[in-house]
Formats: structure tokens, C-alpha cells, sequence
């Protein structure tokens, strides 16, 4: 099936779109994050930090069917493609939003491809407002599809799982394990008998990162191919990913285009001068790039599987690349503002680079891509 016009994006997404972003910019989370947060910047010498987020603004999202966007209309929910999906995870990382939307959407897109009752059954929780994570990625770090150093034996998952974003807002877990020779999928309540939460102390103050060990705990199998299953879904959970970034470097475009235009020197303002207006150019250039890439690998996951994977490769190898340049030249050109905690660009430097990491950095996925040809 060819990919639609503009890779499917047209006038119901425009709408969403447009709300999603008037909702963020009426919220203003990082307001709400810096009281928070306050002495807790420094996430080694400062004091504990709790996993923001304001559960209000999580139910007004569930109340508006975000969190059940991609959820199967079989399952309770919208059943949306995953281009109307990354509309939504771009202006969360265009507000730099502290919230498990994100998690909760990728863990959707597994449950999906697991496509049996008892996945469904988790998939309805998503619809009633409970918020999923994933929990599938060893200490090393590794996201392939049996890469899990969990066991499983008579539905008793027992190991670690690392990595695990939003730790501290979900409210079940997605987890790999190996059992009988095979990669399963389980489903767990956080708050399960057995289950010990690790915080990892990390520079992004808009999420919160940990492990998870369990220990001889009862969980739900959605299904035995869990390697399959997975692999079905990576495309998805690439691209959200990637859509925060873009968003997040729009923003970050936009902040140093205004600021070069009010502060000036010798005279004029800065974005006079060749060594300031070429940089934002090129911002604009790499993000532009960026964006593109995320929505052809959106439309590739609703409309060519075929492709789909190779898409969303190259979709966070660019927004890995694209968050670095993006958050570097915001905070130079800034000057030292920038590097001040009252201002915002130090709040979505850290949240890039966090993004960046996170399922493999660009040299990575060029990797991958280029293993295609």
C-alpha cells in the first residue's frame, strides 16, 4: 500500500495538533516542575528527586482519550494511526510535559501487537486511565527483542529490567522474560508482592528513569511470541521517541530565533550577524529533517510495514543527531542565560540529550539502516 499525501497527516490531525498545543501552553508544566524541583538540580549532590508530574493534568488527557489514542476500538479505545499518535508526542516534547503519555503510548503499540484477550484486558486499563510502561531492557542497555536477562517459571517473572522510563507515574509494567526457550511478554501492577523500585540519578528533570527487580512475582503472560510481538512494535516506539525530539528542538528553534531578534550588541541585535542567523538557520534545516523522517516513519508503520522498521531507523538517527546540535546551539547563542536555572533552555538541554540515548543514539541506527541495503 503507497504512502497517502502527506504522509497522512491532514486536516483531523492539524486539529489535534493545534489543541494538544493550546493545552500545554495553558498548563505550563515547567512552572510547576521548577517548585518541584527545587534542590533537587543536581541530581548528585542535591536532595532526592521525586519523578514529577501532576496527576490532574495526567486525567484531563485521559479524559480527552489521549492515553487510548492507539488503543483498538475492539479494546475500548480510538484506534487511531500512529501519524495522529506522533502529533501528540511531538507537542509533549515541544512543552517538555513531565508525563507518562509517552510510556503509556509506546506500551499501547506492544499490547497491540501481543492482539489477544489478555492483552486487551491490559489494553482496557489504558482506556481507563492507568498509565504502562516497559520494562525489556537488561543493565547493558540492549533493546533487541530477547535481549531480557528476566526469567520467568509458572508465571513467576524473577531479574532485573533497567532503563525503565516514567518509573515513578506508572501504574503497570510491560515485561520481557525468558521462559521455556522463548522471549514471553508478562503484565504486572507496579505494586505488586516482590516488586523493589531503584531510581537512577539522571540530569533530565521532566522524567524519572529506574530498575526493576523482581522476585518470584506473580504476573499475567499477554503472550508466549514475545520476541515477535516486540519487534512488530519497535517501528512505533522508535518514532515517539522521535517525535518528542522534534518537538523539543522547535522549541528550542523557536526560543534562540526570538531571542537573537531582543538581544543585541554593538548596537543591533544579534541576529544580525552571520556567526548567529547561519546556526539557527541550520537548526531550522535539522529539525525540519527530523520531523520529516518521524512522519514518513509514521506513515510507513499505518500504511507499509515492509518499510516500517528501516523508517523509524532513520527517524532516530536523525532526531538523535538533531537534539544534540539543537540543544548545543540554543544554550550557546544564548550565552549565559542559557546556562542559568531560571531559564528554560537548560530544561530541554538535559531532556534532549536524555531522549537521545534512549533506544540507541544515531551511530547506532545508521547501523542498523545501512544492514538494509
Amino acid at each position: 500500500m503507497a504512502q497517502p499525501k502527506d504522509f497522512g497527516f491532514g486536516e483531523e490531525q492539524i486539529m489535534l495538533q493545534e489543541a494538544a498545543r493550546r493545552f500545554c501552553e495553558d498548563k505550563q508544566p515547567l512552572k510547576a516542575l521548577r517548585e518541584a524541583t527545587a534542590g533537587s538540580e543536581d541530581p548528585y549532590h542535591g536532595k532526592e528527586r521525586a519523578g514529577f508530574f501532576d496527576p490532574a493534568i495526567w486525567q484531563e488527557m485521559v479524559d480527552l482519550g489521549w492515553s487510548a489514542l492507539a488503543v483498538p476500538e475492539a479494546a475500548g479505545g480510538v484506534g487511531m494511526s500512529l501519524v495522529t499518535a506522533v502529533t501528540i508526542a511531538e507537542e509533549i516534547g515541544r512543552s517538555a510535559m513531565p508525563t507518562p503519555l509517552t510510556s503509556t503510548l509506546q506500551s499501547t503499540y506492544v499490547l497491540r501487537n501481543a492482539d489477544n484477550p489478555s492483552a486487551n484486558k491490559w489494553l482496557n486499563r489504558i482506556v481507563e486511565g492507568q498509565a504502562a510502561g516497559l520494562a525489556i531492557q537488561p543493565a547493558d542497555g540492549s533493546h533487541l527483542p530477547d535481549s531480557t536477562t528476566i526469567v520467568a517459571e509458572a508465571g513467576k517473572l524473577s531479574g532485573t529490567a533497567s532503563f525503565v522510563q516514567d518509573l515513578q507515574k506508572v501504574d503497570f509494567l510491560i515485561v520481557a522474560a525468558h521462559e521455556s526457550g522463548q522471549t514471553r511478554l508478562y503484565a504486572v501492577d507496579i505494586a505488586s508482592k516482590g516488586i523493589s523500585l531503584d531510581f537512577d540519578k539522571i540530569v533530565d528533570l521532566t522524567r524519572d528513569q529506574g530498575r526493576v527487580t523482581f522476585d518470584q512475582v506473580s504476573a499475567e503472560c499477554i503472550t508466549e511470541d514475545g520476541a515477535e510481538a516486540l519487534s512488530a512494535a519497535m517501528p512505533a516506539i522508535l518514532t515517539l521517541i522521535a517525535a518528542d525530539i522534534a518537538g523539543g528542538c522547535e522549541w528550542l528553534l523557536q526560543a534562540t530565533a526570538e531571542y537573537a531578534t531582543v538581544r543585541t550588541q554593538f548596537d543591533r541585535p544579534i541576529g544580525f550577524f552571520q556567526a548567529v542567523k547561519h546556526p539557527i538557520v541550520n537548526m531550522m534545516i535539522a529539525t525540519d529533517e527530523t520531523r520529516s523522517l518521524v512522519y514518513s516513519a509514521a506513515c510507513a508503520y499505518d500504511n507499509e510495514p515492509s518499510r516500517a522498521m528501516l523508517a523509524a531507523h532513520l527517524a532516530k538517527s536523525s532526531a538523535a543527531d538533531t537534539a544534540e546540535f539543537c540543544s548545543n546551539r540554543a544554550t550557546q547563542l544564548h550565552g549565559g542565560i542559557g546556562f542559568t536555572w531560571e531559564h528554560d533552555v537548560q530544561i530541554y538541554h538535559k531532556r534532549q540529550l536524555h531522549s537521545k540515548q534512549l533506544y540507541g543514539d544515531s551511530i547506532w541506527h545508521r547501523e542498523q539502516a545501512a544492514a538494509f541495503f
